[in-house]
């Protein structure tokens, strides 16, 4: 497309505010909870992590599209955001090992998106005002916007796991590695199979909904619980399925969705987060060892810090050195343990890697 041939276009949100820019691609109109990411670069992989389902992403990073793009970094099958919202988007790319532009990708997936917006701007708003729905549109008819706006669902509530989990099983992996992994699929990442596989893993990926007997009929090592998008609390299998594994003792380790879906199975609250933490360069303290870690997050729901000191069967790991929320938790006297954070993204330092390791570890002393 060429630059002159672009049209106008707005964000919407939902408390009437109002931005201009102009339309990437395909003319038209998305829609979901509008959200910020810091990362100054991997933006293929947040376009295609499935935790962003059911939302616009508003990219911070002034460039996007410099690199182009490369089928070895998408962390899903597809696009997962509703659609971008950004300052400058790059047709040009230039890059070694770039296959295709961009703008080729979005053309090919249908993806509306649009730049020519002062993100600082909306980040500013948003930030101040809070996560919100919103619409990026070509459309000029406001009214008629925001009657669609009205039928757009909360965040709260919603459950989204199905929307991008897998329908069937399927293994990842070497059949024959050492060690055999159940992981229920939220809405999981590439990355995390990878990490799991290097390890010596053999891992059967199993739909949201599966149960315990399911997953347990592998005859597993050790289970996981991915991340993934929405609301935890309506995951009520997933968290039955939690219970079943911890009722048992077994080896279980939970990032993200499935470190929330671990804490709502053992009573332990969680709540949405005025903003979320979304970036990749987020600092994390490991309690237990002392040490500070880069991190890379993505979340709009966190768990109840304080219930988690309460409770007797759990005691904090790590917490988020920003404004103090949970990162990481274990149980006291059950083989399971988990953290908010995506230790499989390895943000430059692999500061976080070592609780793929952990797990193994955990694995391993079940096994004896």
């Amino acid at each position: 497309m060429k630059y002159t041939q672009r049209k106008k276009a707005i964000i919407l949100l939902a408390d009437g505010t109002i931005f201009e820019g102009k339309s990437i691609g395909r003319d038209g109109t998305a829609y979901g909870e509008i959200c910020y990411n810091t990362g100054m670069t991997g933006y293929q992989e947040i376009f295609t992590d499935p935790s962003y389902f059911g939302q616009l992403m508003l990219a911070t990073n002034a460039h996007i599209g410099n690199y182009g793009v490369n089928e070895n970094e998408i962390e899903s099958d597809s696009i997962k955001i509703s659609g971008l919202i950004c300052k400058n988007f790059s047709f040009n790319y230039s890059r070694v090992n770039a296959q295709d532009s961009l703008e080729n990708y979005f053309e090919k997936q249908n993806l509306m998106a649009i730049s020519d917006i002062d993100t600082r701007a909306v980040v500013r708003y948003i930030r101040d005002k809070g996560a919100m729905n919103a619409i990026i549109s070509t459309e000029t008819d406001i009214a008629a916007l925001k009657e669609k706006l009205l039928s757009v669902p909360d965040m709260k509530g919603l459950e989204l796991a199905s929307k991008v989990s897998t329908k069937e099983a399927y293994f990842f992996g070497d059949e024959n590695a050492t060690y055999k992994i159940s992981a229920l699929d939220l809405g999981i990442k590439k990355n995390i199979l990878r990490n799991l596989a290097k390890r010596d893993c053999y891992i059967k990926v199993f739909p949201y909904n599966a149960t315990f007997e399911d997953m347990n009929s592998f005859q597993p090592d050790g289970f996981f619980l991915s991340n993934g998008p929405g609301d935890p609390e309506p995951l009520v299998e997933a968290q039955q399925v939690a219970k079943e594994i911890i009722i048992r003792n077994l080896p279980l380790f939970g990032i993200c969705l499935g470190h929330q879906v671990i804490a709502l199975a053992n009573g332990i609250a969680t709540y949405k987060m005025h903003n979320g933490h979304r970036g990749i360069n987020h600092p994390v303290k490991n309690i237990i060892s002392g040490k500070g870690e880069i991190t890379s997050q993505n979340h709009g729901f966190v768990v109840n810090k304080e219930q988690v000191e309460s409770h007797p069967d759990f005691e904090i790991t790590h917490v988020h050195l920003n404004d103090d929320t949970l990162a990481g938790m274990r149980m006291k006297n059950k083989n399971c343990f988990s953290v908010q954070y995506h230790p499989e993204a390895s943000p430059g330092p692999h500061d976080s890697s070592y609780l793929f390791d952990q797990f193994i570890e955990n694995i391993k002393a079940s096994k004896k």
